[in-house]
């Protein structure tokens, strides 16, 4: 894997550092997220199989379903050690022992602010109360992690006094937190090279994204001499959340050649199977795994990453590596190349005159505010070249829609796919969700609607809309396809079609 020189001290950055995700204890604690038992236990089996190396489970002590969920992803025999969080409590430690977890991370606040207004403890009782704690979880894990809760804004002097407590108490692993963001790069990185020099023992650093810093604190730590850290799937978590695996792990790999042990080319797949459970979407650019994370509309871009994709590209990470799929997009910046090798791949071929007005079509789609979909463009070319329309595999026959205040939507089409008959009943929320998967339930593809929206195309209330759908098959490949007509639920129906149709094109032509 090739890497970015990185001209900054680089003496303290491990060869390898370990990744902890959080996702199932402080990525739960976003608000709105509650994860159920078998939601638990597939987040569990996936964390495990990309390799993360511990996985905080939960927090055995807050209820007596939380303690039954820790139990039950300990007793999965899961090859991530288990670890289970525990306030500064006797009772604490021993429910994260009753569940069999590896880990047992005790944590007590320690900044002036914590301890006058949340535990109203003076420093000296905070020490004492670490060497007890840290003492009494060792005597029922072979593994401690102690957090010094709002390291951050704890003084330098305090911190290490409590942090070499927690050591001299048998504490395996210290962990740092960035308890409420204020963290900066330059300020994490000297907090952690301080402590690495004054602390023996591992450091762990757990950074929340308040400022927008998370990630770039996380790495500043590694760069400090920290040897794991904390993430969570999405960078989910309280308030604006925690550092991301993806972004993490991929900077750490790519930028500086670390090895974390993660299975890189599963983190989309990751972060899709989180963000459908937790119903929290991936931003379309955020980093990684992002739909735009590796897609150019821009002429200039698109002919770059044609010809050489480094050009505009970290080059260092390819979406190969991720379990990603580069994607030209069609828009008022795209270019001749992006347009000529889409048609290509559709086994369409056109003339430069030709190619040209195609070109200036789909900009002209666009100019006017409407999202210009694969679909869309080949019916464009198609018409302009002359042929015949595009080859279709599915012909939608009927579709009848029932719908009222006291009735559950319910859609049945019938179609022709491959010349056989096909008939498929759904029941949704709405008629619009309704129809679409009856649509899609009258093919074998495993397929997910993505996106989804409606514009206006004329005013009134006969007016035409347009529908623009993105759908994902089974391998992450997302295609875009739209429709438009005076009924929204056959647009729609019509859309799902033509998305279809898009991908058995493609596909017969792979």
């Amino acid at each position: 894997m090739r890497q970015v020189a990185f001209f900054g001290d680089s003496k303290r950055i491990q060869n390898r550092v370990t990744v902890f995700d959080t996702t199932l204890r402080d990525g739960e604690q976003t608000p709105g997220v509650s994860f159920t038992r078998d939601e638990k236990i597939t987040i569990a089996h996936q964390l495990s199989d990309i390799g993360v190396h511990t996985i905080e489970a939960g927090f055995p002590a807050s209820s007596a379903d939380e303690k039954a969920f820790v139990r039950e992803i300990v007793s999965e025999g899961l090859e991530s050690r288990i670890c289970g969080l525990a306030r500064a409590r006797k009772a604490d430690v021993e429910a994260c022992a009753s569940c069999g977890v590896d880990t047992i991370h005790v944590f007590i606040p320690t900044s002036e602010v914590q301890r006058v207004h949340t535990i109203r403890k003076t420093h000296e009782e905070v020490i004492d109360i670490t060497q007890s704690i840290v003492r009494f979880a060792r005597d029922h894990a072979d593994h401690v992690m102690f957090s010094a809760m709002d390291a951050t804004r704890t003084g330098l002097k305090e911190l290490t006094e409590v942090y070499n407590a927690a050591v001299d108490a048998g504490a395996t692993i210290l962990n740092v937190p960035d308890t409420v963001g204020v963290a900066s790069p330059t300020s994490m990185k000297a907090l952690i090279s301080n402590l690495a020099d004054s602390v023996a023992c591992p450091l762990d650093v757990h950074c929340h994204n308040d400022f927008g810093m998370a990630v770039a604190n996380t790495i500043s730590a590694v760069e400090g001499g920290a040897s794991q850290v904390q993430v969570t799937v999405n960078g989910i978590g309280e308030r604006a959340g925690n550092a991301d695996i993806a972004q993490t792990v991929m900077a750490l790999e790519c930028i500086y050649g670390v090895k974390t042990g993660i299975n890189t080319e599963k983190l989309v797949e990751t972060s899709r199977m989180v963000s459908r459970i937790s119903e929290i979407s991936i931003g379309l650019t955020q980093p990684v795994v992002g739909d735009n994370a590796f897609a150019h509309e821009s002429g200039i871009h698109s002919q770059g990453v044609l010809a050489e994709t480094s050009t505009f590209e970290p080059g260092i990470m390819t979406p190969e590596m991720v379990g990603h799929r580069r994607r030209l997009k069609l828009g008022k910046h795209v270019g001749r190349h992006a347009v000529a090798r889409m048609l290509s791949d559709a086994h369409i071929i056109a003339k430069e005159t030709e190619l040209d007005e195609i070109v200036a079509k789909v900009k002209e789609i666009s100019n006017r505010g409407r999202k210009v979909t694969e679909n869309d463009l080949y019916e464009i070319a198609e018409t302009i070249i002359g042929e015949a329309g595009i080859e279709k595999t599915i012909f939608l026959d009927d579709i009848t829609i029932i719908n009222g205040n006291h009735v559950l939507a319910t859609a049945t089409v019938k179609a022709h796919v491959d010349g056989e008959e096909a008939i498929c009943c759904r029941i949704g929320n709405g008629p619009v969700d309704a129809a679409m998967k009856a649509v899609v339930g009258i093919v074998p593809e495993e397929l997910t609607l993505k996106e989804f929206s409606v514009s206006a195309i004329s005013g009134g209330s006969d007016a035409i809309g347009h529908v623009s759908i993105a759908v994902e098959d089974a391998k992450g490949r997302v295609y875009d396809a739209g429709a438009s007509s005076d009924d929204i639920v056959l647009a729609s129906t019509e859309a799902m079609v033509n998305a279809l149709n898009l991908i058995y094109r493609l596909k017969k032509e792979e």
